[in-house]
């Protein structure tokens, strides 16, 4: 055994325990640190469940010039900001719901928007830095299905404005 394999085996027993000790074809020692592979099953952010298709609460979701961007069908209770998410649908929500944003605003049909309970004044705070605010905007977070609201289409503003940035409000 050369000196410096003793040193290194000496080492070893110091190590993690998925460090090993190897030589190679010369004899020499060298480490070498193994690692583990974890799987886990596909988490969904949303939180939401699919239905079965044909069963659930339609909504149409455009972009800000009117073109379909998609179709989708949720669950009563489901709000569009969820929904966005689980359907891969680009409606950014950086607050994660918290109502501390407006970057999940969406424009609703007037005749949609007159079903929906009036908007909390956290809710109206938020609107008001919302870009491209109009008579029907919500916040998508806080626009929760309902059966009456089959058929419902969320257009998407031209940008958002977010006043924060990693969880601090910008200083200029």
């Amino acid at each position: 055994m050369t000196p410096s394999f003793t040193l290194l085996r000496r080492y070893v027993g110091r190590l993690p325990q998925r460090t090993s000790l190897l030589k190679n074809a010369k004899g020499n020692g060298f480490l070498y640190r193994t690692r583990s592979l974890h799987t886990s099953a596909v988490s969904r952010h949303s939180g939401i469940d699919r239905p079965a298709p044909g069963t659930g609460i339609k909504v149409h979701f455009k972009d800000s010039k009117g073109n379909l961007l998609k179709t989708v069908e949720a669950n009563e209770g489901d709000d569009i900001l969820a929904i966005a998410h689980e359907y891969d649908i680009d409606l950014e929500g950086a607050c994660e719901g918290s109502v501390a944003c407006s970057t999940c605003h969406v424009i609703l049909p007037p005749e949609y928007y007159d079903l929906l309970p009036e908007p909390e004044d956290d809710e109206n705070d938020m609107l008001d830095m919302a870009f491209g605010l109009t008579d029907t905007s919500r916040l998508g977070c806080q626009v929760k299905l309902t059966r009456e609201l089959d058929g419902l289409t969320a257009t998407l503003p031209s940008a958002t404005r977010n006043m924060f940035v990693d969880g601090k409000k910008a200083s200029h």
